[in-house]
């Protein structure tokens, strides 16, 4: 039986988006559900052209988490995968989704992870670091930020020279390939 995923995203969407068309293609799962917690988040217009059911929450339902919750019950969600999301995860939806919630981080978790860690932060503090490599961490979610038990790592180097969009353009090919993967395969599991 297909299984329903929910993303939640905060800025262009261009992982949510890869995730989405990646299950297009499978029988295992497809994404059912887009959620933000920013009103001009471009993941909006890339799920709605992509025809999945997506909203904007504000800051408030994102504190006490029903709101959300009850949507995410409402979809059938089985699994959540976070791409790009910049807020904490309210702790009664953590608990509803119990390794059935992840996230993927730019660097090499535990280094360059935390509150105020994403995007170029996270590029800028290796490179300024003096980092030879750097990837992905594909992490479950808990109550803490990038602290969730680590699935999967995937790494690239470190070039001399490289600015923080250079890596990131490595880092992005990364999570565009792996990140669909993993997803697909914890589904499988459930």
């Amino acid at each position: 039986m297909s299984k329903n995923i929910a993303i939640l995203a905060s800025g262009s969407g261009t992982n949510a988006e890869n995730i989405i068309r990646y299950f297009r293609e499978k029988e295992s799962a497809c994404v059912g559900l887009v959620l933000t917690n920013r009103q001009n988040a471009f993941v909006l217009e890339r799920a709605r052209s992509l025809d999945v059911p997506c909203a904007y929450f504000a800051k408030s339902d994102w504190e006490g988490g029903e709101a959300i919750l009850s949507v995410l019950r409402e979809h059938h969600i089985d699994f959540v995968v976070l791409a790009g999301f910049l807020a904490r995860v309210p702790d009664n939806i953590l608990h509803a989704y119990p390794n059935k919630m992840i996230n993927i981080h730019p660097s090499l978790l535990p280094k360059f992870g935390g509150k105020g860690m994403y995007g170029d932060r996270v590029h800028e503090a290796v490179i300024e670091a003096g980092e030879k490599e750097s990837g992905i961490t594909i992490h479950y979610t808990n109550e803490h930020y990038d602290e969730g038990a680590i699935i999967c790592q995937e790494k690239c180097p470190v070039l001399p020279g490289d600015t923080p969009d250079e890596l990131a353009h490595r880092i992005h090919a990364l999570e565009y390939e792996y990140y669909p993967k993993v997803v697909e395969r914890l589904v499988l599991a459930l």
